[in-house]
């Protein structure tokens, strides 16, 4: 004798076939919810231990960088007395020249692990593009001018507000001119303008006047440790490090990297990021 049938609150007569059938698919939902549940935390397990290894090596490497640095320019500056032969306070400075480009090297990659593992934590507010400029354009003031090379902004004073990561800004604009200083001849110019282009976007464009990249190597320049072009070539200072960096900080803050080059008409760098003043404009405007 078959078993009865159970009868639901609407008068349906649900079979035990249809009862197992409708068990089987809730057990599968929950199984499906269990494994994703897993796999959520296996995801933020790994990333601490990124995080927990990214700032391991930044510990590591930075804290006897920043002792070479520190004690090489003391002797590069005869803090305590003279150190006799003349020799030895060209090579401490030499020493101080060279531990702070290897600083620099290290920083980069760093950033590059975190932003390639998505582990890096973006904090994003309104920021001013005025503020961010005038610091960048005053940490690289020794150098511009070691260089012979004038950094400009036409706009200063009256550029918009962005949506984005206070430090992250910095890095970009940082990463761009110093690209900026080092393919600039001696006596170049490097300007810096900036414009609202609509949608909720402002668009940032570095450009300099060296001799610029073939419109072919582009494409391989956001990419790291490449490097290209007449002027952008191996015997060049730097890793290559710096446009990819960009590229992906720009793209963590919901914008956009663009290059433009021809060869002995300088290199163009033009940066888009979200405007704070529209964004904060358009969410009042919603009912």
């Amino acid at each position: 004798m078959p078993p009865p049938a159970i009868t639901d609150a609407s008068g349906h007569a649900e079979t035990p076939r249809e009862s197992a059938g409708a068990d089987s698919g809730l057990m599968s939902q929950t199984t499906a919810f269990r494994r994703a549940a897993a796999r959520a935390r296996r995801k933020a397990s790994l990333d601490d231990q990124k995080r927990s290894f990214l700032r391991m090596v930044s510990h590591e490497l930075r804290t006897p960088l920043n002792a070479v640095i520190g004690f090489s320019e003391i002797l590069s500056c005869e803090l305590y007395g003279p150190l006799g032969a003349p020799q030895y306070k060209e090579y401490a400075s030499l020493v101080h020249e060279s531990g702070l480009k290897l600083l620099r090297l290290v920083n980069q990659i760093v950033e590059i692990a975190r932003l390639e593992g998505h582990v890096t934590d973006l904090d994003l507010g309104e920021e001013s593009l005025d503020d961010a400029v005038e610091d960048v354009i005053l940490q690289l003031r020794s150098e511009a001018a070691a260089r012979g090379v004038s950094i400009v902004a036409p706009e200063a004073g009256t550029l918009p507000n962005l949506r984005v990561d206070s430090r992250g800004l910095r890095t970009i604009l940082s990463n761009l001119l110093q690209n900026a200083l080092t393919h600039s001849p001696q006596g170049g110019l490097v300007v810096i303008e900036a414009k609202s282009i609509g949608g909720g976007q402002v668009e940032i464009e570095i450009r300099d006047h060296g001799e610029g990249a073939d419109p072919a190597d582009l494409n391989r320049l956001i990419r790291p440790f490449e490097q290209g072009g007449p002027t952008l070539t191996r015997s060049s200072e730097g890793a290559g490090l710096g446009l990819p960096i960009v590229d992906l900080l720009t793209r963590a803050m919901d914008g956009s990297l663009r290059l433009k080059s021809t060869p002995g008409h300088g290199f163009t760098a033009i940066v888009t990021l979200p405007d704070a003043t529209t964004r904060v404009s358009m969410a009042r405007a919603r009912p």
